[in-house]
């Protein structure tokens, strides 16, 4: 009984520590207040307004849109065909080479962004916009390499080997048999290496530019100097839309095995 007792006392810790701010940070978004604060005083939707009528607001959030679909889409190109080679064959040093693809989750976030930054900014001298898109293809690829690496490893490739002795191409039974088998991987995949190259933070700060960052860094940049409720309302829309697209990825894998 007394574990019981201590179980549920711990599973209500967690949940209060986990959803007890997020609960304040929808509630504030509400308040008549100009500052912060927590209970509201009176309700009002004029924070929400605020966000579609602050030009920087709305300039970070197509640039983050234009660059985490670019970047992703991007990385779909180079890691599937990465993927697939390591699943389909045996590559010397194949466990080296998946660590080194899944490096940039591994490494703090903050390392990346600053070894990002020594490389793309200081060294090569990249235009702001090419060297946010190089950072998120880096931090998206790792996504694109686990999941339809995952998929691919429950292929089973002797469908794709009796399509060649039939006389296809490897290119045209690559097309034809084995992406069609990974759709749901290749979804899933975009959608949580979008996710991450959307929100992310660190690689971001580093490689913005004056006039150019993305929506998450002008999210920070104006908390510097401005704490009202419109901070609030933006998080919770983007709260909104995470919750949205992981939905959509859970549908996807259980739809995938449901099939």
């Amino acid at each position: 009984m007394r574990k019981k007792t201590g179980l549920t006392a711990l599973v209500a810790f967690i949940f209060a520590f986990l959803f007890i701010p997020l609960i304040i940070i929808v509630v504030t978004s509400f308040g008549e207040n100009p500052s912060i604060q927590f209970p509201i005083e009176g309700f009002t939707f004029k924070w929400y307004t605020a966000i579609f009528a602050n030009g920087t607001f709305t300039a970070s959030f197509f640039l983050s849109l234009q660059l985490s679909l670019m970047a992703t889409g991007l990385a779909l190109i180079v890691g599937i065909p990465a993927a697939y080679a390591l699943a389909r064959y045996s590559v010397r040093g194949r466990k080296w080479i998946k660590s080194f693809f899944l490096s940039p989750t591994i490494v703090p976030g903050v390392v990346v962004g600053y070894s990002l930054f020594q490389f793309i900014v200081i060294r090569w001298q990249l235009p702001v916009f090419q060297g946010l898109l190089l950072g998120h293809f880096l931090i998206s690829l790792p996504y694109i390499i686990r999941v339809v690496g995952g998929s691919l490893e429950q292929l089973d490739f002797s469908i794709e080997e009796v399509a060649w002795t039939l006389g296809c191409t490897k290119i045209t039974a690559f097309i034809k048999i084995v992406l069609p088998s990974i759709t749901s991987g290749i979804f899933a995949s975009f959608m949580l290496a979008f996710i991450n190259s959307f929100n992310n933070i660190p690689v971001s700060q580093f490689l913005s530019g004056p006039g150019i960052s993305t929506l998450p860094t002008s999210l920070m940049n104006y908390i510097e100097y401005n704490y009202d409720p419109t901070v609030s309302a933006l998080s919770v829309l983007l709260m909104i839309g995470t919750i949205l697209l992981m939905y959509l990825i859970e549908k996807t894998l259980g739809l995938a095995s449901v099939t």
